[in-house]
């Protein structure tokens, strides 16, 4: 328990420290900060003499009535200018995302259709077309070659083996050699 009470005063100490370093530090960059601004203010903003006559007074209004006018011109043209160039942002992004394809296909569904029934709905219920593709197929008689002859004499190859197996078809096979 001692040593958890002694770390726990190290943290504590160490927590402390580096809150007093950080408060010194937010104070150091308060006053670089306000040591800055008043740079920045005598170097763009030169001091103001206020005149004695009306006259004087009037012309100074004057200068920075059309100092204003000119920041004012200024601030709206790049506005303007960051309008248009923000337009044609979207608009190339928005065709970069056509391009790129980012809408998804459904996947297609295979489905069984007649081709009576495919014809009904291509074509409507008006057009009733029967399609019937062997209707028009012209009938073909078979002639017999003298191939499918050889073959049907010859019969099934099985039979034939079957009588060679033997010692009948040994025999045969004997005889006919001689």
């Amino acid at each position: 328990q001692k040593k958890r009470r002694a770390a726990t005063a190290r943290r504590q100490h160490l927590k402390s420290a580096m809150l007093q370093l950080a408060a010194t530090e937010i104070e150091r960059e308060a006053a670089a900060k306000e040591v800055e601004k008043q740079n920045y203010l005598a170097e763009h903003c030169p001091p103001l003499s206020l005149p004695g006559s009306m006259q004087e007074l009037q012309d100074l209004c004057k200068k920075l009535h059309a100092k204003i006018e000119s920041v004012d011109e200024d601030r709206y043209d790049t506005e303007v200018k960051l309008q248009k160039t923000t337009k044609e942002l979207e608009d190339l992004s928005q065709k970069l995302f056509d391009l790129r394809g980012k809408f998804k296909r459904p996947p297609l569904r295979r489905v069984r259709m007649s081709a009576d029934a495919m014809l009904r709905a291509l074509l409507g219920s008006k057009h009733k077309v029967c399609m019937d593709l062997r209707a028009n197929l012209k009938q073909v008689k078979k002639e017999d070659t003298e191939k499918e002859k050889d073959l049907r004499d010859v019969g099934d190859w099985r039979k034939n083996i079957e009588e060679k197996s033997g010692m009948e078809g040994r025999k045969k096979m004997f005889e006919a050699g001689e």
